[in-house]
């Protein structure tokens, strides 16, 4: 169950990008597995990839196409990763791009190919054929929950997110879908992110906004410190709106700017509350490091710790293994006198030791929330960060041994 999270009733639909969901037999269950967003001939597109160095076929095909050409469209199917599938499946990746092609009447350079579910596995193309003809039918802008549930694998709700803004004047729509919810670690994790947008944005802007909005969100969450080999992030202007192009260094480019940090960072923290078995969303937050890496150094190393995982899902206030884990986390000459540690506003850690003013009833009152906060003071500059994570449960080992089931 979702921790503090439910299904959207409804997205806004954005003009100038169409949507269809269908289930064309890739997954056993009969559930939709197949999703196309289609996209207008002026629209601009931004993307980042995992840096898993066994990337799956369709990260290598989208990229190669995306340096190529502007997307026409974008394919996305769940249950099958088409990744560790060799020669073979960037040929079915390539050729499922040609049959889009074909059906919507563009080159095979503008369809960027998206897959997620189990990895090694050949993709079954004779199914994902026969989606393929039928789904074009199916378009409509007002298609994004549908479209939010198609590309789902482990996740137990939909992840979806919309907000409307002004730009000169003129009101501007912002909708975004993910999926994610085990083998979540950052650069990126298993996700796929789609956001459309109908503003005017000029390209590298475009891109700059969502390297910027990633850093902080999808790039700052983590489940069980595994990164996929299929994430992707799509962030699409399609320019339909009525507001003017929208330019690096205006007050309108801040705007648009903070609208992405903020559909980015809804659904990576939506992916965190619906992790594999969570029962707890859990916010860790250094602040007083020396550097930005020193300071994701620590969160993640306590993000990580199996040990502070598993205490979080027994709601044991064992911060002896938080403390043991900021310790262990490399940072050069911690002066371990100028360290503090809070759950929530209870601090468990003072000056190094246990803060003379803890107990284990203020402790176990915090622990026994389905949010908190864990903040780590390090007292040795002015960087700070957050990191979001979930408890480990019986429920995620048992997910995970049953996946191919």
């Amino acid at each position: 169950m979702a921790v503090g999270l439910s299904e959207p009733v409804d997205i806004l639909p954005v003009k100038g990008i169409e949507l269809a969901s269908i289930a064309c037999g890739i997954k056993s269950n009969g559930r939709d597995d197949l999703v196309l967003i289609k996209i207008n001939q002026a629209a601009s597109c931004a993307a980042t990839f995992t840096k898993n160095a066994f990337c799956a076929a369709p990260v290598v095909v989208a990229k190669k196409h995306l340096a190529q050409s502007a997307p026409r469209a974008l394919l996305i199917n769940s249950g099958n990763a088409n990744a560790g599938t060799g020669k073979q499946g960037i040929q079915d990746a390539v050729q499922s791009c040609e049959w889009l092609a074909s059906s919507l009447q563009c080159k095979t350079e503008e369809i960027l190919p998206f897959s997620t579910g189990v990895i090694g596995e050949p993709m079954p193309m004779n199914v994902l054929g026969s989606g393929i003809k039928a789904i074009g039918r199916q378009l409509q802008e007002d298609n994004w929950m549908a479209a939010a549930r198609g590309i789902m694998t482990t996740d137990t709700i939909a992840k979806a997110v919309s907000k409307q803004f002004v730009i000169t004047g003129k009101q501007v729509t912002m909708s975004g879908i993910a999926k994610g919810s085990g083998m979540i670690c950052p650069n990126m994790a298993t996700m796929l992110a789609f956001i459309g947008t109908d503003a005017k944005v000029e390209n590298s802007f475009l891109q700059q906004c969502l390297n910027n909005a990633v850093a902080k969100s999808f790039n700052s969450i983590t489940v069980d410190s595994d990164t996929s080999t299929n994430d992707a992030c799509i962030l699409i202007a399609s320019g339909a709106s009525d507001a003017e192009l929208i330019e690096a260094g205006s007050d309108d480019a801040v705007t648009f700017a903070q609208a992405v940090d903020e559909i980015c960072l809804h659904l990576a923290q939506s992916i965190i509350r619906d992790g594999e078995g969570a029962t707890k969303f859990v916010s860790v937050n250094v602040v007083d490091a020396k550097s930005l890496n020193e300071a994701r150094d620590v969160a993640y190393t306590v993000a990580h710790s199996p040990l502070v995982k598993t205490a979080l899902f027994a709601s044991d206030p064992n911060w002896g293994r938080i403390l043991a884990a900021v310790g262990r986390a490399g940072v050069e000459d911690l002066i371990l006198e100028d360290v503090s540690i809070f759950l929530d506003d209870v601090c468990i850690v003072r000056r190094g030791c246990r803060d003379a003013g803890y107990t284990e009833e203020a402790g176990q009152k915090v622990m026994d929330q389905s949010e908190i906060t864990i903040r780590v003071v390090l007292g040795r500059g002015d960087v700070s960060t957050t990191v979001w994570t979930s408890d480990l449960s019986h429920e995620y080992v048992s997910i995970n041994a049953d996946y191919r089931s």
